[in-house]
């Protein structure tokens, strides 16, 4: 049954984690999320890794920066000096790439940071 299904073309993989990054990307969530929510759903690495690949880094930077900064006034209501710490931590759970969030965080606050 479910060869036919794949036959038919009605189960593809490589299209699902396709739609699965285009839209989950647009939410805001970086490659490594990407990989690791369309693994746990069974999907081949070979596809999520075409799928993933389809992101553009300059968007990836854009789209961490605007993340950032709608995040960032929740953030800065606590403490001060943890504001990078806690945007930099942000960032990581959403998948984003360590140089992405050290570029986000260090323009918007003015901080050298250097996350765990």
């Amino acid at each position: 049954m479910v060869d036919d299904l794949t036959t038919r073309g009605y189960l593809d993989d490589a299209a699902f984690a396709r739609q699965w990054v285009d839209t989950r990307s647009a939410r805001g969530y970086g490659a490594a999320r990407l990989r690791a929510e369309l693994r746990a759903r069974g999907v081949d690495a070979a596809s999520v890794d075409v799928a993933v690949a389809t992101l553009a880094p300059d968007a990836t930077l854009a789209r961490a920066l605007a993340l950032a900064r709608r995040r960032l006034p929740v953030i800065a209501r606590g403490r001060s000096e943890r504001v990078a710490a806690r945007l930099s931590e942000y960032l990581l759970r959403r998948g984003y790439a360590t140089g992405v969030v050290v570029r986000v965080v260090r323009q918007l606050t003015r901080v050298v940071v250097t996350p765990d």
